[in-house]
């Protein structure tokens, strides 16, 4: 299909941009554009106003202010997977990045893209939540910061404004915690069917603390704050992991569709959590 007839912008500042945004009738912003271009197409969405933030400097690059992660909202998949910085500071990230998509994806999409789209079935929105990561936006008032569990608030939908433009992703360092991302997917291309990010901490040969969130499990992602308590002082052995896991699908709300029932993805949310704490604890 051809989208419908939209003006284009290629800013050079994100006070531009924002301008832009707000005087639009419906404005939408263009960051790598592997999730908005196939929207476009479908007339999924139809705005009279793309603004394309390619020409934007500063919203790329990675850095380390003291024990925080700073990564711009521009950079991209393949970017984040491969830093050493990432790799050290937020290890769950950086495996997760490195399985979204495939590789022309991950070359062309982008970090703050993907999080603004709000898909429920994306791989990183859940992967910020368990960080704890805080997003920076900018409108016409200024900046301002967001939680990453504020952040969406519903399918597809974010606390951002129509004329605000998200600007970087802030990570607390977990460095010295192991991670994994597990998924069930049917082909690499496809969005996961249920998705898991795990991040723990090893205390005196056991757990000392752990992360975990759901993707595609709901609307949102799921923070499942009661598997992280129960994880939490257990042994680092598969049977106590999976004890602790065994609620995880508590408070989800799964949807039913061609790819499985809710209770088909509830069971799957238990199997792929246990499995992804023994791999993150190299049980």
């Amino acid at each position: 299909m051809i989208p419908v007839p939209f003006d284009y912008l290629r800013p050079s500042t994100v006070e531009e941009a924002v301008a832009a945004l707000g005087s639009a009738d419906e404005g939408k912003v263009l960051a790598g554009g592997q999730s908005l271009l196939p929207v476009l197409r479908l007339r999924l969405a139809a705005p009279t106003l793309l603004v394309d933030l390619g020409a934007v400097p500063g919203l790329t690059g990675i850095r380390l202010e003291g024990d925080t992660l700073v990564i711009g909202a521009m950079t991209t998949h393949a970017e984040v997977a491969a830093s050493d910085l990432v790799r050290q500071h937020a290890p769950l990230l950086a495996a997760a990045a490195g399985t979204v998509g495939d590789r022309q994806v991950r070359h062309r999409g982008t970090l703050g893209g993907s999080l603004a789209h709000a898909d429920p079935a994306a791989d990183l929105p859940a992967v910020a939540a368990a960080l704890d990561a805080t997003y920076v936006v900018q409108g016409p008032a200024g900046s301002r910061t967001i939680g990453a569990a504020g952040f969406t608030v519903d399918l597809f939908t974010t606390d951002l404004a129509p004329d605000e433009v998200l600007v970087e992703v802030r990570v607390p360092s977990t460095a010295g915690w192991t991670a994994h991302y597990e998924k069930f997917h049917r082909t690499a291309q496809a969005w996961a069917i249920v998705g898991v990010a795990v991040a723990v901490r090893r205390d005196n040969g056991g757990i000392g603390a752990a992360r975990v969130a759901l993707t595609n499990m709901g609307p949102v992602p799921h923070r499942a704050r009661a598997v992280e308590d129960a994880l939490a002082g257990a042994a680092a052995t598969p049977a106590a992991v999976a004890a602790a896991c065994a609620q995880v699908a508590a408070g989800t709300t799964p949807v039913d569709d061609l790819s499985g029932s809710a209770d088909y993805r509830r069971d799957l949310a238990r199997v792929l959590t246990a499995r992804a704490v023994c791999r993150a604890l190299g049980v």
